[in-house]
């Protein structure tokens, strides 16, 4: 049986199955010994020998779910090249290698997901599969009402609009305002740029849901594995959205 050679290294735990589409274009995938840089390459699993930067992979007998409450000043990779610290570098040794599902920002905080399963990262973060975020957000200024009902329908964040969001205002002052929000997109930086669309800059960004997941009483820089509940939960919200 042949599969898609990007779904095959997700299923390995390189990453998630969009990142390992730039794994390929980047050159650094052989299959047998081949380089492969184009997209629509089928392998078979039980013959064909795949390697990713000279090593060969091969799928994970375990599947891990790590929920961690990301502090500010940590980069949503695996790895940086400017040597900033990662989100790998709060996790202890798990003895598999895990990988972040979607993206929150070097300035931002709260709930991110890491897992091996790449199959179960790709319906998180393909936009089609409306995987709900919540987030609590503080901004600076007093937003008139009119412009939060355009980030509710949604706001041009430079040559792409969002699709619409659930906000919510919790409190308001003449300097800072709070809001929640829930979207099901995960553009670069999307919640800070939609309120900049409006001209009020975020100052404080934090994740605290994720489909079922809740931060709950964890506290920032901490992490756990999900029950086994949390995770049949996840994959019945995906599975019913496919």
């Amino acid at each position: 049986m042949t599969e898609r050679l990007q779904k095959y290294m997700a299923r390995c735990g390189v990453a998630s199955r969009r990142s390992c589409e730039k794994i390929i274009k980047q050159g650094r995938v052989s299959v047998n010994g081949q380089t492969v840089h184009e997209m629509g390459v089928k392998i078979n699993p039980a013959i064909d020998i795949v390697r990713v930067d000279g090593k060969v992979i091969s799928p994970e007998k375990e599947y891990i779910y790590i929920l961690l409450n990301k502090p500010t000043g940590y980069i949503t990779s695996v790895s940086d090249p400017l040597g900033r610290p990662t989100v790998l570098d709060l996790i202890g040794d798990v003895h598999s290698r895990i990988y972040p599902v979607g993206r929150l920002d070097y300035d931002s905080e709260g709930l991110l997901l890491l897992t091996n399963d790449g199959d179960l990262a790709y319906y998180l973060t393909h936009p089609k599969y409306e995987i709900k975020k919540e987030y609590y957000v503080k901004v600076i200024g007093n937003p008139r009402e009119k412009d939060i009902e355009t980030l509710r329908k949604g706001v041009n964040i430079g040559g792409y609009t969002t699709w619409p969001a659930q906000v919510e205002r919790i409190k308001s002052s003449d300097n800072n305002s709070v809001f929640r929000i829930i979207i099901h997109e995960g553009k670069n930086r999307q919640v800070r740029r939609m309120f900049e669309a409006i001209g009020h800059p975020v100052v404080h960004l934090r994740r605290e849901k994720l489909a079922n997941l809740a931060l709950g009483s964890l506290k920032v820089g901490d992490w756990r594995f999900l029950t086994q509940k949390e995770v049949e939960e996840l994959k019945a919200i995906v599975l019913s959205k496919d």
